[in-house]
């Protein structure tokens, strides 16, 4: 694995949980498409730093806290496949809401250069080429 791709990953999965968009973008290629699942409400694709960051900004309006945390990593070639939980909680909520995705990054020059969201994160490991089984054989 490249470990440098997989901690700029890491360092931007953690940016924005802090609300730092600016050392978040700094990871992304200029170039950023990022794809969300089909089943989303905002499905589409969108292109570039600020689009993201509009993405975002917008699906997470309603939430006092939203947290991003990367559990597992697979890596083949330049693409990664991170295996993610989001926490978020409403405001004015004491609730939380738990999702576990899988996205799928194509890295270039260092950064991040697309991503594909997966709502079911076998489809993200097999978009790679790998099982379960086979991608826990490779860490």
């Amino acid at each position: 694995m490249s470990q440098a791709d997989i901690e700029t990953l890491r360092a931007g999965y953690e940016a924005v949980s802090r609300g730092d968009w600016d050392a978040a973008l700094r990871g992304l290629h200029p170039d950023l498409e990022w794809k969300p699942a089909e089943r989303h409400p905002l499905a589409g694709t969108y292109r570039g730093r600020q689009q993201f960051e509009r993405f975002f900004r917008e699906q997470w309006e309603p939430f006092e806290e939203v947290r991003v945390e990367p559990e597992e990593f697979f890596q083949r070639g330049d693409r990664i496949v991170v295996f993610l939980r989001i926490r978020s909680r409403p405001k004015g909520s004491s609730a939380t809401v738990e999702i576990r995705i899988g996205h799928l990054w194509t890295m270039r020059d260092g950064k991040a250069a697309r991503c594909e969201v997966f709502a079911v994160r076998q489809e993200a490991l097999e978009t790679l080429g790998l099982s379960e089984q086979d991608a826990h054989a490779d860490s």
